[in-house]
């Protein structure tokens, strides 16, 4: 039992999630690699060098930071999505580290990631392979 909207009666919490998902993901991608450009700027190209740590670790930053600080990246408010727990609640920073922590290993897996978004796609509240897990679920944002 969770406390979270149920998807038959309460359709318009997840309506069009999964598009929006896709709206926040290009928003945060192009935001990551603008940032992890930066700091390549910042140590005079030497991050070029390690250019995929840099850049997992400026996104692995970058989305439990503001998860943790809102339930949603940037790219998730500007789409009107959030994230919520079994609970109905925000998500603290333990819960935001592991959800990007399963959205980085689904990442370098991409079997994973075809799954993820397949449930995302099939699943009555749209969760994808992590949410499953967590029992986190994506909210169209409350007004």
């Amino acid at each position: 039992m969770t406390a979270l909207p149920d998807p038959d009666y309460q359709a318009e919490f997840y309506t069009s999630v999964p598009a929006k998902r896709l709206i926040a993901w290009v928003i945060d991608s192009i935001l990551i690699f603008t940032l992890s450009a930066g700091a390549v700027l910042l140590t005079a190209f030497t991050g070029l060098l390690v250019w995929p740590l840099l850049y997992l670790a400026v996104g692995f930053a970058y989305r439990t930071v503001t998860i943790a600080n809102g339930s949603a990246t940037w790219g998730m408010r500007f789409a009107g999505i959030e994230l919520r727990d079994s609970a109905g609640q925000r998500l603290d920073s333990g819960m935001a580290a592991l959800h990007t922590a399963g959205y980085s290993l689904s990442l370098g897996f991409p079997v994973l990631q075809v799954i993820s978004i397949i449930l995302m796609l099939t699943s009555p509240r749209g969760q994808g392979l992590t949410d499953h897990f967590l029992g986190t679920v994506m909210l169209n944002r409350r007004v």
